[in-house]
Parts: C-alpha cells; structure tokens; sequence
C-alpha cells in the first residue's frame, strides 16, 4: 500500500513539473504566434485535465487509504435539539477514543435543521467490536448533562456505516442516544 501511494505521489510531482514546463512552452508560443485566444483556449483546457487528474487522484487516495473491506464511517445527526443542544461529542472503539468534536453554534444549528456529519472514517480488522458515544450539551432547563449509547457491532469484510442520532423524547421530556447501522 505504501508503494501505491508513493506511485500516487510521484504523479503528481509529474503533473506540476509538466504544468509548469507547460506554462513556459505555451508563453513561447504566445511570443511566436501572438494569438491569444488559442492560448487562453490551451491553458483552459490543460487546467480542466488537471482537475479532472486531481478528482481521480483523491478517489484513488480515499480506495488505498479507506478500502471497503476494513472501513468503517461514524455520522452525527439530531432529531430537533428540543430539549439537548449538542456541545461536544466523544467517540470510542473498544475504549479507544477514535473521534471527538466541539460543535460551535452554527454546526449545531445545521444539525438542528437535518444536517448529517461524517464524524470518523477509518480501517477496523473483522470481528466484534463495542462503540461508545458521549455526548455533551445543555437540556432545556439550561443544566449542563451527558448522554450516552453504547453498540455492540460485528465488522464483516463490507463497509460499515454508522450513524449516531440524538432524538428527542416528547413523553419524558429529554433526548436519548439512537444507534443506527446503515444498510448498503
């Protein structure tokens, strides 16, 4: 894997080194045929090849780095944030901590209106995993509280996506954690 990224890198040394002797060739010519319109034209069209190699490089990157066999994605929704707005949210995997985040008032706004956050992608072995979350926010009563979920997983050799919601409960009042797999 290590070579492939290496490979993936000299690339795209290849590709600035050969944008900017493109450059020089194309002001060479500009100075010899003095058209630039075909010039603007070239230049167009090597900055669309260019990003097009860029695109299939990072989706490239993401196979080598992430391959479906081992990946594994963590989202963070909330159902209205009546009564829990979020503050920050901690991640484990086995007792490992894997991700965390503090949400300033904005993010937790677009959560607030539907807005899903990938919060972790990364590589797990097959087998039985347990994640905790922990969330941290204020009630409606403006106390600071905790709430938490824990989920048992099996990883497989397919990509496992994971979503963490925050739904309010208009019986009791408060906000509870809800573990979901996405089915691919």
């Amino acid at each position: 894997m290590y070579m492939k990224l290496c490979n993936v890198f000299k690339i795209i040394i290849t590709m600035a080194f050969s944008l900017a002797f493109s450059s020089n060739v194309f002001a060479e010519e500009k100075q010899a045929v003095g058209s630039s319109s075909d010039l603007a034209q070239q230049l167009e069209q090597l900055k669309s090849q260019v990003l097009q190699l860029n695109r299939e490089l990072f989706i490239l990157e993401e196979d080598l780095l992430f391959p479906a066999s081992t990946q594994v994605a963590l989202f963070v929704s909330v159902d209205t944030g009546q009564f829990f707005a979020i503050d920050s949210v901690e991640v484990k995997i086995n007792d490992k901590d894997v991700a965390g985040f503090l949400y300033t008032k904005r993010q937790r706004e677009a959560l607030e209106q539907g807005g899903i956050q990938k919060l972790y992608l990364g590589n797990l072995k097959i087998g039985q995993y347990q994640l905790t979350a922990i969330f941290t926010g204020v009630d409606s009563e403006g106390r600071m509280v905790k709430r938490a979920a824990e989920y048992q997983f099996e990883k497989d050799d397919e990509a496992l996506m994971i979503e963490l919601k925050v739904v309010d409960n208009t019986k009791t009042y408060r906000s509870q954690v809800v573990v979901e797999e996405w089915v691919l």
